[in-house]
Order: structure tokens, then sequence, then C-alpha cells
């Protein structure tokens, strides 16, 4: 991992007695970003309703900061509860809010469009008329490169066409729109948009990771779950694509870089104060296939993976990865 500017401990002038509310911070990303947070000085308050996470991950997370625990507080509340979201605000005045609570699954959206529509915007709305409301204007937003849809070539700048093809990375880009339209009513608002491509990876101590409820919906908890023997084969979801193996192409990054950058760019909402609203794509720069993927772990681990090759999945691009120069020069982070 190769960060600039964002180790523990870093940015102490940015964090020095600064609190955060972190949104959906019990899951996969939103843990590791709010260990990152109290290691770098912040005071961390997670909201999360536990629907496909667990509470465990808050405490994992306490342990893993030790003193800097102290800075960690936790209510399980649903962003569609308006009422609950505000007796937190009269409580704690809060420097920013980083909003990860979502609903994620590519395929689970296109089943079930209202649910993603009703969670991961109407949920949204009410976050930020409560952050309005108490004054609370800077907002680090986790988008995704789902918002770029299938797009003809690879790799994306934050400048390609906007085409999300299926409902998940439609409510992202909604997020995304509302967000701009915030800002151009009033300018007091401060918001980055985190475009993350592919998150993998766990925390070095093994302590935190992703262990999705149900079926995994990408890959690598997948492959993981198959490699200690909770799931008997891979299916790969689609081998005819026009990629080099014939399987799809993405970008994975490790979720702790992914987690430092939430804090770089906080660094950036508390020390440019004409910020706007802006995007940023977070990932290597580099695509890689399911089968390389899946070789890679085997080769780590020294499991072999069975697979089953499968139809495509709906709502998935061919070749999805991302250019990062604008988040490493405006950032400071790779």
């Amino acid at each position: 991992m190769a960060v600039e500017k964002t180790a523990p401990g870093a940015g102490a002038g940015a964090a020095a007695g600064r609190t955060v509310l972190v949104t959906g911070g019990a899951g996969y990303i939103g843990s590791h970003a709010v260990l990152q947070l109290l290691l770098a000085g912040f005071r961390a308050v997670v909201v999360d309703n536990l629907n496909n996470s667990s509470e465990l991950a808050v405490r994992r997370v306490a342990a893993l900061a030790g003193d800097h625990s102290r800075n960690l507080s936790f209510h399980k509340i649903d962003l569609r509860d308006k009422g609950a979201l505000e007796m937190v605000f009269a409580s704690t005045r809060f420097d920013a809010v980083v909003h990860f609570a979502g609903l994620k699954a590519v395929g689970e959206s296109v089943q079930k469009p209202l649910l993603y529509y009703d969670n991961n915007v109407i949920g949204t709305i009410n976050l930020l008329e409560v952050m309005s409301a108490h004054g609370c204007k800077k907002l680090v937003f986790s988008s995704s490169a789902a918002v770029y849809g299938s797009p003809k070539n690879s790799p994306c700048t934050e400048e390609f066409p906007l085409t999300p093809n299926n409902p998940y990375g439609k409510t992202k880009l909604v997020v995304e729109d509302i967000c701009r339209d915030i800002y151009c009513s009033d300018p007091e608002w401060k918001i980055i948009l985190l475009r993350y491509f592919n998150p993998v990876g766990a925390h070095p101590s093994g302590y935190l990771g992703e262990d999705p409820c149900g079926i995994p919906n990408n890959l690598m908890p997948y492959v993981q779950q198959v490699a200690v023997g909770r799931r008997p084969a891979l299916t790969v979801l689609g081998n005819d694509y026009a990629t080099r193996d014939g399987t799809g192409v993405r970008d994975y990054i490790h979720v702790v870089d992914l987690a430092d950058g939430h804090i770089a760019a906080l660094q950036k909402l508390f020390e440019n104060s004409s910020i706007g609203c802006e995007a940023y794509n977070l990932g290597t720069g580099r695509g890689t296939s399911v089968l390389e993927i899946v070789k890679a772990f085997e080769k780590a681990s020294g499991k072999k993976i069975p697979l089953i090759f499968g139809a495509r999945r709906p709502g998935d691009a061919e070749i999805l990865f991302s250019v990062t120069a604008k988040a490493e020069r405006e950032l400071n982070w790779k």
C-alpha cells in the first residue's frame, strides 16, 4: 500500500477535536474506515441498521483502536427513521459525515429496485435534511464505479458519461445528482463523491474483513467461502466477454487503501474552503480478470478453487477500471 499523508496519526491538524458521523460504519468498508478515522485522531459516531453487518465489527474496531476506542460510539439506526437520526444530531455536534449506508448488490437491485430506491435514496435524503437542519454541511459520499455503467473504453476518468445500467448504480447517481443540486442551491456545502471500484481484502490483523450475510454478491468473499469449504464451487458469471480470458475485468482495490482515501477526502474538506462538490475515482488504475483473481488467490492460499461457468449477470459491465490521477493530484492519495 502506498498511501501519503493518510497513515494512522497523520493529518492530526485536520482531525484535532473533530467528530465525524459514519453511516453504515458496521459494514465491510465502513468498519475499516472507522478504524482509520480513530487512528488518525477523529471521534467517530457510527449509525447502522445492521441489515447486512454486525455490531461485532464495531467491537472489533474498538479492540484494534486501543486507547482511541474511547472516541467511538454506536447507535443502531436506520436512516429512513428520521426521528431517530434527529436525536443523534441533537445530542452531538458533527463536523462532517461519511455516508456509507446503503444496499449494494447489483443482482438484487435488478430484482428489487424499489427496495434499493427506498433504502439508498430516501435514506440519504433524510440524512441530508437532518445535516442541513443542524448546520453540518461537509459530506463524503460512498459512490460507486457503477455510475459509469458499461463504458466503451476503460480506464474511466471522472469526466466519463454517467450511464449506470442497473438500479444499484442508478441510486448512486441519483444521490450524486442530489448532492450537486444541493451545492448549487447552497455553496456552504462541501461534498466529495468517492467512486469506488472493487474493494477487496481485510485488515492486516485478520480481525476485520468481509463476511456478508447470505450468498456473497462480490467475487472475493465468494472465493474465500469456497476456499474454507462453506460453498462447493465458485460460479463465474460469464466467460464469453471480449477480454483476455473471457471473464469480466475489474479494478480491485485493497479495503485499507480505500479507507485511507476517506481520511484524505475529509482532510480536503477541512483544509480547502472552495471544494464545492467534487467526484474522485478510488482504484488502482489496473484491470484484473475474474480468473486472474482466482489464480492469485490459489497461489497465495495453496487452495484449489473449483469453478462452474454460468451465464452473465444482468447489469454487469464487461471491463471497468479507473484513472486515479485526480485523487493522486488533489487528495494526495494513491
